[in-house]
């Protein structure tokens, strides 16, 4: 995986913003009710410092994160201790530590899987996930709300409509969910904004954001492996 800077450089900052997002909690609601997590074997690709990871452990019977970045190897094993369900492995997307037909859901937010490129993460997922497992895929939809906005404007190469035509003519089904980041205070909502946007649109964005909540709009991607599908015999 590439660096991923917000989180590899301010992981405190990105904890922060964690907790902020999806404060609705139409986000979770939406995915839940895309793939099933219960009594399942979830894989969760860059998975960070693992924030997520316990959420996923409250209703599947295994949890594996796996992180390219040590240091967030060692927050992510550390938030997990104690969780019997969860283990977090060093690893890439492009090359998941894990053996053939071992998952029934892979879930990467945010991560690795932005739109042209991420073909050897797909084959990754195809090849770990069971019969009807699922690979998910949320990203933020920056065709939307002011956020979608200063996105563009902080990443002018990435297109985001590209982005979505490369998932769907993957295989992929889409959903969109809006939902809200709120925030406790204004310097964590200034803190936040300025390690996901360059400086003068992180400035504008902060002073664009009355109040402590903005609207943040997502896509949920889903693509499953066939049922019944044999796979060959490697050579």
């Amino acid at each position: 995986m590439a660096e991923s800077p917000n989180i590899w450089r301010w992981p405190d900052v990105y904890e922060a913003e964690n907790a902020a997002q999806d404060a609705t909690g139409a986000l979770w609601e939406a995915l839940e009710e895309s793939v099933d997590l219960d009594g399942v074997d979830v894989v969760d690709v860059g998975c960070g410092d693992g924030y997520h990871l316990p959420r996923f452990a409250a209703r599947a019977r295994h949890v594996v994160g796996v992180e390219p970045h040590p240091p967030l190897v060692t927050r992510a094993r550390a938030r997990c201790r104690g969780l019997a369900s969860v283990s977090v492995l060093g690893g890439s997307a492009a090359a998941l530590p894990l053996p053939d037909d071992s998952a029934d859901v892979v879930h990467a937010r945010t991560a690795y899987f932005f739109g042209p490129g991420c073909e050897p993460g797909l084959a990754e997922a195809e090849r770990v996930l069971r019969p009807g497992g699922a690979l998910v895929v949320v990203d933020l939809d920056a065709t939307r709300h002011s956020y979608g906005a200063w996105m563009r404007a902080s990443a002018p190469g990435y297109d985001p409509r590209a982005a979505e035509r490369f998932f769907t003519e993957h295989g992929f089904s889409t959903r969109r969910v809006d939902t809200l980041w709120r925030f406790p205070d204004r310097g964590t909502l200034s803190a936040v904004l300025h390690i996901e946007f360059t400086p003068s649109v992180a400035d504008r964005a902060a002073a664009g954001t009355p109040g402590l909540a903005l609207p943040v709009a997502y896509r949920i991607h889903v693509r499953r492996r066939p049922s019944g599908l044999v796979r060959s015999e490697r050579g």
